[in-house]
C-alpha cells in the first residue's frame, strides 16, 4: 500500500454508559436502547431508586419499573457475573445486545476528586476509579443534570445527556399543525383532481413542493382565504378537504369564537369526534385551555359525544404536595386547576351573575379534577381528557397518560414549550415535544401551534418584551 494513503485503523473502543439516576426516572425503558454497548448502574443510584419508590406519585412508579427491568436481566447472576457484564436480552436475535453491570462504590482511599458528602460526587468518584482501572474502555456518563455533566467533565469524564427520545433537535423544526402559503396556494400547484363526496369538495393533490412536509389533519392556509385539511395521506398524494374560510371563522362552541385563523383550526379539531388526539402548543394567553374548555362542555354537554370531562396537569412539586392539602382529590387539586375555573369564569363574563353561571356548569357538567398520581391504570371510556400544562411530562409519563383513553374517548393535550418548570426537561426532551413528532403521522391525531396573545394587550406586550 502507498504509504501517501496508509490509514491507521484504531482498535475498536468500548464504550460503557453510566446512567444517573434521574435518566431511569425519565425511562424505566433507558438500559436496553444502548445496542451492542456496556450499561453500568452505580450502586448509588440503585439506593436512590430505592428511596423514591415508595407512594403514588409518577416517581415512585417510575422507580419501580426501572428496578424491575433492573432485576429481570440480573436475576440470580453471580457477582462474577455482573462484573463481567449480563447480555440485555433484545426482542428479536440479530439485534445488537449490549450488557449491564452494577458499579460498585469505591472504598475511600481510592481515587477521588470530589467529596464524598453528595451522591452525585459519590457517582462521579465511583466513575473516575472505575475509568483508572479499565483504560482500555471508554467511560460515559449518561444524566439529565446539567451541573452533574459539568462536575464529571470538571473530573475528565465525558458527560452526555440522554438522547434516545429526543425527536427533534430545535424546537422551531416541530410540526406546527399547518402550513402557511404566501399570495395563493394554488399558483404553486400543477395538477389537481377535485371531486364532490358527500357534499364536500376534496382535492387531490401530488406530495410535492410545499405539500412534501404534509401529515395527516395538517391544515393549509393561504393569504387568499383558502384552507384546506389533509383527510388522507401517502407517499405520492395528499387529499386536502377544502374548508370554508368563513365558516371557520364563525365557528361556536359554548358561546366561544376564534379571534383569529390559527384558533379557528384548533377549533375545528377539538370539535370533530373523529379526532381523538388534539396538541395544542403556544404562548401564553394564546387560548389554548379556554378554546378546549369550551369545545369539551360543548361536546358533553351539548352534543353528548362524550359523558364527562377529566381536568389533570403536571405541576412541579404536585406529586409531594397534593398529599398535605386537606378534603378529597377534587378539592385538592382545585388549586392546581385554578386556569380550568378561571377559563369558566371567562366563558360566562357577560351573564348577569357570572359566579352564580361556573357553580351552574359545575353542578350541570360532568367536570372532574383529577391527579396524575391516581389516573395510572385506569381507564377512562367516552371522556374528554384534558391535560394542562403537558409539557412538564416526560415521553414516558404521557405515554402512561394516553393510554387510560378507552373506547371512545378524546384526549386534549395542552402546553406552552417556553415554560418548561421541571429540572430534567427541555424543549426537546419534553413529552409534549415527543408525543407531538410521534402522532404526526397519526390519522386521527392532529396539533395545531397558536399564535399571538390574545388574552390582553398588556399580556401580548409582556410575551414579546419581557
Amino acid at each position: 500500500m502507498d504509504d501517501a494513503i496508509k490509514i491507521d485503523l484504531l482498535p475498536y473502543e468500548k464504550i460503557s454508559y453510566i446512567l444517573d439516576t434521574n435518566v431511569l426516572i425519565h425511562d424505566p425503558n433507558s438500559l436496553f436502547n444502548f445496542e451492542e454497548h456496556r450499561v453500568m448502574i452505580p450502586m448509588t443510584v440503585l439506593e436512590e431508586l430505592d428511596k423514591l419508590k415508595t407512594g403514588k406519585h409518577t416517581i415512585a412508579a417510575d422507580c419501580r419499573q426501572a428496578i424491575r427491568e433492573i432485576d429481570s436481566i440480573v436475576g440470580t447472576s453471580s457477582p462474577e457475573q455482573i462484573d463481567d457484564g449480563i447480555p440485555i436480552p433484545r426482542a428479536t436475535q440479530d439485534a445488537p445486545s449490549g450488557c449491564l453491570s452494577i458499579l460498585t462504590s469505591s472504598p475511600t482511599d481510592n481515587l477521588s476528586y470530589l467529596p464524598n458528602n453528595l451522591n452525585d460526587n459519590k457517582i462521579i468518584n465511583d466513575i473516575c476509579q472505575w475509568q483508572a482501572d479499565h483504560p482500555e474502555e471508554k467511560a460515559v456518563l449518561v444524566t439529565k443534570d446539567i451541573n452533574m455533566r459539568l462536575k464529571a467533565r470538571g473530573c475528565g469524564l465525558q458527560a452526555e445527556d440522554y438522547q434516545n427520545d429526543k425527536l427533534v433537535a430545535d424546537v422551531e423544526l416541530l410540526n406546527k399543525g399547518y402550513i402557511e402559503v404566501e399570495g395563493s396556494f394554488w399558483d404553486l400547484i400543477e395538477s389537481v383532481e377535485t371531486c364532490q363526496m358527500e357534499g364536500a369538495t376534496h382535492h387531490s393533490l401530488e406530495r410535492v413542493g410545499v405539500l412534501a412536509d404534509v401529515y395527516p389533519n395538517t391544515f393549509v392556509i393561504d393569504e387568499q382565504g383558502f384552507v384546506g385539511r389533509a383527510i388522507e395521506v401517502t407517499d405520492d398524494h395528499v387529499v386536502l378537504l377544502h374548508l370554508n374560510h368563513d365558516a371557520l371563522m364563525h365557528q361556536e362552541a359554548w358561546g366561544l369564537h376564534p379571534q383569529d385563523i390559527h384558533q379557528a383550526l384548533a377549533m375545528n379539531l377539538l370539535l370533530d369526534p373523529d379526532i381523538h388526539l388534539v396538541n395544542l402548543t403556544g404562548a401564553a394567553g394564546s387560548g389554548k385551555t379556554i378554546l378546549a374548555l369550551a369545545a369539551a362542555i360543548e361536546m358533553t354537554v351539548a352534543n353528548k359525544h362524550y359523558r364527562r370531562i377529566i381536568a389533570t396537569r403536571s405541576t412541579q412539586g404536585l406529586d409531594e404536595d397534593i398529599g398535605f392539602l386537606p378534603g378529597t382529590e377534587a378539592e385538592k387539586m382545585e388549586p392546581w386547576l385554578g386556569a380550568i375555573t378561571d377559563n369558566l369564569e371567562a366563558l360566562h363574563c357577560d351573564d348577569e351573575s357570572a359566579h352564580g353561571s361556573v357553580d351552574y356548569i359545575l353542578n350541570k357538567v360532568p367536570l372532574h379534577f383529577k391527579s396524575l398520581n391516581y389516573i395510572r391504570g385506569r381507564s377512562f371510556q367516552h371522556s374528554l381528557i384534558i391535560i394542562d400544562e403537558s409539557q412538564n411530562l416526560t415521553p414516558h409519563q404521557i405515554k402512561t397518560i394516553i393510554t387510560r383513553a378507552g373506547n371512545g374517548s378524546k384526549v386534549i393535550c395542552l402546553g406552552n414549550l417556553a415554560q418548561i418548570d421541571t429540572p430534567y426537561l427541555g424543549a426537546t426532551s419534553s413529552g409534549l415535544t415527543y408525543m407531538t413528532e410521534r402522532f404526526k403521522d397519526f390519522k386521527y391525531g392532529g396539533n395545531i401551534q397558536l399564535q399571538g396573545v390574545p388574552r390582553s394587550l398588556l399580556a401580548e406586550f409582556a410575551e414579546s418584551h419581557l
